[in-house]
């Protein structure tokens, strides 16, 4: 089972891009992206109500490894945000950047991050249908997309998000 999506007319690079992320990463549960900002918010869901001390201790160490890599590559981020909401039995996670200096790598690190912090209670939807390469892939659309869509022109707000194995993207 792959993910599909269905789209009349041309995508453009900024609906091609969020296609990819959750292409590529099952963990995300939804991304945003605003243009006027050029902000991406990735959205996790987390499957326990979390203590606000460790979510606190857990996004300085993200933001200092954030920081870190962008320094060691030479980039100055305009954002980096790391912030959570409590739902009942459930918490989100919720993690801003800038497309601008924003990377395929460090999308990968966010990754590692997220996954090594919350592996026993991270929500994500299976990847069964996609090989190594086609992964690999994945990788390079996105590094090409965030490429196109700095600064760029005017563009609609997007939010994308599964459902029973398909990829839906939506005007906000």
């Amino acid at each position: 089972m792959g993910l599909r999506y269905q789209y009349e007319g041309e995508i453009s690079d900024s609906i091609g891009l969020l296609i990819s992320i959750l292409v590529r990463y099952p963990e995300v549960g939804t991304i945003n992206y605003d243009p006027s900002t050029q902000v991406l918010k990735f959205s996790f869901m987390l499957a326990a109500s979390l203590k606000e001390d460790d979510l606190k201790e857990f996004s300085r160490r993200f933001t200092q490894s954030l920081s870190i890599y962008n320094s060691l590559e030479g980039h100055t981020p305009r954002v980096i945000n790391l912030s959570y909401h409590f739902f009942d039995r459930l918490t989100v996670l919720e993690v801003k950047r800038d497309v601008d200096t924003l990377s395929q790598g460090e999308i990968g690190l966010i990754m590692s991050l997220i996954r090594q912090e919350f592996e026993d209670t991270l929500l994500a939807e299976a990847n069964d249908g996609f090989g190594e390469e086609e992964l690999m892939v994945q990788e390079e659309i996105i590094d090409h997309m965030l490429e196109s869509i700095k600064g760029g022109g005017a563009q609609k707000k997007l939010i994308a998000f599964r459902e029973e194995g398909r990829v839906l993207v939506f005007n906000k």
